[in-house]
């Protein structure tokens, strides 16, 4: 393990110069009151030396998480569960690219660990960089093909990213057709059958090309070998079963059977790298919100709850969690660049479940949404502006489920309304 002072000689003076410079665009951005200035320190860094994350990954033990979805909940739940070895380096508000991932490593230079959330697209070259003991694979599935492309192209990249990395280990979600093919091949693979709710993009071998067949738990490709591997590590809605017969009682704050499937992938990381099973479940089942994701705020007569859902796969999941007891539910959809702005995958999505509950369709693209609930036979209303479409909805709890930018955007609307009260 490289020390503190060395990993610093390894930045180099360019490093350091560029350091500098991002410490200071960082104090103007905060002074100028335009956010925390991680994101912009990061850029700078980068511009006036692009091999800075080498430098500042330089002798850490670095657990890289990526998926499509539950990447941010699961590389917090890592983090808390290697906090129990020692300083953890990550990132606190999901900035998953590169300059995000300088700034959190800059931000804990002296931290032996970190757990880092990566964008899919920038997994090879950030393993290149930072060369991970683990690496941790969620879940592949269709996102915005405007931005990511096609999922088996990304499927290929990963896998040939690990390639370069054989001494790396992979924390591999077994449930998952894409992610068990990206690494199928690598030497040092722990199994994790973490859960798939979401098989409506691994219905080829992505191989071969032939069906994959599902029986029960198990699936299978007609086309060659390529089949569901012995999980080394599983769970029931009770408790975490491990190697050696490890089972330990497992009770998260946060909802929802993919959380679950996300700390047993965060346990099996954190063990991978040293930690006790029983300390790194303690630390995981902690967490309680992700970057105001799953938190509660009072909003006048309502208590609102906040969920996000960016793609088919992760919508199915959150509407999985909304509880049918509550007296409102907001859908918020915006269709903005970062969000991708074909919303078609809205018909992906089954909205057709919502009986007793007042659903409000709202958003920048709220009229699309509200077509969308009607096809269904979802009794709704349509308010596009997500703080009145809080406030139309009888008195007591209400539920916001709302895709990337409608979340950011209620989310900071929300914070300025409870500071003004």
């Amino acid at each position: 393990m490289v020390r503190t002072g060395e990993r610093k000689a390894a930045i180099g003076a360019r490093g350091r110069l560029a350091l500098k410079a991002a410490e200071a665009a960082t104090w103007a951005s905060r002074k100028a009151g335009r956010g925390k200035g991680s994101m912009i320190g990061g850029l700078v860094a980068l511009k006036l030396d692009p091999d800075i994350l080498t430098g500042l990954g330089s002798g850490r033990r670095t657990v890289v998480v990526t998926g499509t979805n539950g990447k941010s909940t699961t590389t917090r739940m890592t983090a808390a569960a290697l906090s129990t070895l020692g300083e953890v380096a990550t990132q606190a508000d999901g900035a998953n690219m590169d300059a995000g991932i300088v700034a959190a490593l800059h931000a804990h230079i002296d931290a032996p660990l970190a757990a880092l959330e990566v964008d899919e697209l920038h997994v090879p070259h950030v393993c290149d960089a930072v060369s991970p003991a683990a690496v941790v694979l969620l879940n592949l599935s269709r996102d915005q093909l405007d931005r990511v492309g096609e999922i088996n192209m990304i499927e290929r990249k990963l896998r040939a990213g690990l390639a370069r990395h054989p001494e790396s280990v992979v924390i591999a979600n077994c449930d998952d057709v894409l992610v068990t093919s990206a690494a199928f091949d690598a030497p040092n693979v722990v199994w994790v059958a973490a859960g798939g709710g979401w098989a409506g993009d691994s219905v080829s071998c992505p191989r071969t090309g032939e069906p994959i067949i599902w029986d029960g738990e198990h699936w299978y490709s007609t086309g060659s070998d390529f089949a569901r591997p012995t999980p080394d590590w599983w769970l029931d809605d009770d408790n975490l079963y491990g190697p050696d017969g490890l089972k330990i009682p497992m009770s998260l704050a946060l909802p929802g059977k993919a959380n679950r499937g996300n700390a047993a992938q965060a346990v099996a990381a954190a063990v991978t790298l040293g930690a006790t099973p029983e300390d790194a479940v303690r630390a995981a089942s902690t967490v309680n919100e992700v970057a105001g994701r799953y938190s509660t705020v009072q909003y006048g007569s309502h208590s609102v709850r906040m969920l996000l859902a960016k793609n088919p796969a992760g919508w199915q999941e959150a509407l999985s969690m909304i509880d049918p007891t509550v007296d409102g539910l907001v859908i918020a959809v915006n269709g903005q660049v970062p969000d991708g702005e074909d919303l078609s995958w809205l018909w992906d999505v089954r909205f057709e479940h919502f009986e007793n509950v007042a659903v409000v369709a709202s958003g920048e693209r709220a009229t699309d949404l509200g077509v969308r609930l009607l096809y269904a036979g979802s009794k709704h209303t349509t308010v596009a502006d997500p703080l009145k479409a809080i406030a139309s909805c009888p008195p007591g709890r209400v539920e916001v489920l709302a895709n990337y930018t409608a979340f950011r955007d209620l989310g900071r609307a929300l914070a300025r309304e409870v500071n003004d009260v």
